[in-house]
């Protein structure tokens, strides 16, 4: 779509859609991820949050009822990432289905000798390519507490990380990145997670992030909204390759939250 016409079609819906300034207030106040945004980057959260809202279908399954308090909050959460993107990073999927809690999948596995087998897997959430975001209320309700956790986020970053092909761990970058500075600095992060894995250490991230290069960017994106600090500390050169591309420097905002005496870290 072209710009204008996207940015006119943007101002129509947004001239139309009330929100409830408490509601609004009140969403934001539970949500310590995003203290710390300015004035203009939390008026453009909102806006991000209802044209979410708007463009895509919130579909609660398995007897869950979503208010729509409990569907502002998805939103915001879902417009973070792309605060600075915008929702075209959305494109081409059209649902969020959300049941009570974890859900089952029935997945399929062929061994070395052809063999296939089926067995089932609870989930708490679940980025299908071309095809609906799934997650679990429950953990959406956990998200957003600065613990490292974001089931929303991470489920979208495999989103954007689709944007050219099956996840890779490798999604679109802007033109002023270097392939190689992302691939030098990933590779080098997830080769020491799976490293010290293997030798039976702990891990500042979750191990979860070692399964495969895409899950490592899902999990690393968690960790940069919410835990900034560890992984400027700990991978700072995936914290820079994060910040080029996510257009966002978490660690500055939650610190100036902090002097400002807007939370705690």
């Amino acid at each position: 779509m072209l710009a204008w016409l996207r940015d006119w079609r943007h101002r129509r819906i947004l001239a139309r859609t009330r929100l409830d300034a408490r509601l609004w207030q009140e969403v934001v106040a539970d949500l310590p991820l995003l203290a710390g945004l300015a004035a203009e980057e939390e008026r453009r959260l909102q806006a991000l949050a209802l044209l979410f809202l708007h463009d895509k279908t919130l579909e609660p399954v398995a007897g869950l009822e979503l208010d729509q308090a409990m569907r502002l909050r998805i939103a915001c959460l879902a417009a973070l990432p792309v605060l600075n993107l915008g929702l075209d990073w959305y494109r081409n999927w059209y649902s969020v289905i959300v049941y009570p809690s974890g859900f089952l999948a029935r997945r399929h596995h062929v061994d070395e000798a052809e063999v296939v087998h089926e067995y089932t897997e609870e989930l708490v959430g679940e980025a299908w390519e071309r095809g609906p975001v799934l997650l679990s209320w429950e953990e959406v309700e956990a998200s957003g507490r600065l613990d490292g956790f974001n089931v929303v986020i991470h489920e979208l970053a495999h989103k954007l990380d689709m944007l050219n092909g099956p996840p890779n761990g490798l999604p679109p970058l802007h033109r002023d990145m270097r392939l190689q500075d992302w691939s030098q600095a990933f590779s080098a992060a997830y080769a020491d997670m799976n490293r010290r894995l293997d030798a039976g250490e702990e891990t500042e991230v979750d191990p979860y992030a070692a399964e495969d290069p895409a899950e490592f960017f899902a999990v690393i994106s968690e960790y940069f909204f919410e835990l900034p600090q560890l992984v400027a500390g700990t991978y700072p050169d995936v914290y820079a390759q994060l910040r080029a591309f996510y257009r966002q420097d978490p660690l500055q905002r939650l610190e100036q939250a902090e002097r400002g005496g807007l939370l705690s870290l």
